[in-house]
């Protein structure tokens, strides 16, 4: 099954799941309760935190959910930040309900070895477990975690949903492509 967040990144053959962790956690477990999938492909945008490019694609089994007071160091977590899916060393998307604007802030990520966000994907992998259903995530960067995040994912979302729904059809793993 393939599953986006919805808003402005709504594709025809996807079932949007919500905007953030707890609106998609709690959409995705519902949909995992009543209509188990064999599979979850999680499709949309991701910001960079600079290494990778704008309208580069990554697949990655492999989410964190850290807050910025974390990489500060004035917070900290009992609970599992980390979630893979996988066993290779993949690129870490990280989950925030909150989107990246500084560049001081992304060069932390970065020494974590966190190359990108976006902010379901860490419900969806959790959830994935939960239900032990394989899972993966498909995004295309928009924009980078700096001062201009929002005007360049806003500029760049329609071309970044024609990306990834050509990705989907050179891959096979969709047919239809009136998106």
């Amino acid at each position: 099954m393939i599953i986006s967040a919805g808003n402005q990144e709504v594709f025809n053959f996807a079932y949007p799941i919500g905007i953030g962790l707890i609106e998609s956690a709690v959409n995705l477990t519902r949909l995992c309760l009543f209509d188990k999938p064999d599979i979850l492909i999680f499709i949309g945008s991701a910001g960079s935190y600079g290494k990778i490019k704008p309208f580069e694609i990554i697949k990655t089994k492999t989410a964190s959910n850290i807050e910025h007071c974390f990489l500060n160091q004035k917070c900290y977590t009992p609970i599992e930040n980390v979630i893979s899916l996988s066993v290779s060393r993949e690129t870490i998307i990280n989950s925030s309900n909150y989107i990246t604007t500084s560049k001081k802030i992304s060069k932390k990520y970065l020494s974590m070895n966190i190359d990108a966000e976006n902010m379901e994907f860490f419900s969806v992998l959790k959830v994935a477990k939960e239900f032990n259903i394989p899972a993966i995530g498909i995004f295309v960067i928009t924009n980078y975690c700096f001062k201009n995040a929002h005007k360049e994912y806003s500029q760049n979302v329609k071309k970044a949903k024609e990306k990834v729904i050509k990705y989907l059809t050179d891959e096979k793993i969709i047919k239809d492509i009136n998106a």
